[in-house]
């Protein structure tokens, strides 16, 4: 990660960052409302995401930053980019081209499923 960055003094005052300085950011198609992938991002991975329209992320393993798409050839179209109430996860809405996730899925969130449909027994439950 670079230590210097060119992102807005103003909205690098905001973000509150884990300790190796990186905010979550959740990807999601922008019309459907589907949850792609999250990555992660320092204060020079979000400018570039503002400023060049495509996300950027920092890859923890790699400890370099890359933009999606590059190798892939599944862009992320940047549509619109947003902070959480906290200022400590960023949402970005995309235009997904082929698959988010690395293993050629097109999300990240539909290989495990946990739970799913549980809503009405636990709100009955809590009554």
């Amino acid at each position: 990660m670079t230590s210097t960055s060119s992102l807005d003094p103003e909205i690098a005052a905001r973000l509150k960052r884990s300790a190796d300085g990186l905010v979550p950011a959740i990807a999601q198609q922008y019309d459907t409302g589907e949850v792609l992938m999250l990555g992660w991002m320092d204060d020079e991975a979000l400018h570039r995401t503002l400023t060049t329209g495509r996300c950027t992320y920092w890859s923890r393993s790699r400890q370099e930053y890359w933009v999606k798409g590059d190798t892939s050839g599944h862009f992320q179209w940047v549509r619109s980019v947003a902070l959480d109430c906290d200022a400590d996860t960023v949402l970005v809405k995309v235009d997904q081209v082929g698959a988010a996730c690395h293993t050629g899925a097109r999300t990240c969130f539909d290989a495990d499923v946990l739970i799913e449909n549980a809503g009405s027994g636990a709100a009955a439950a809590d009554q």
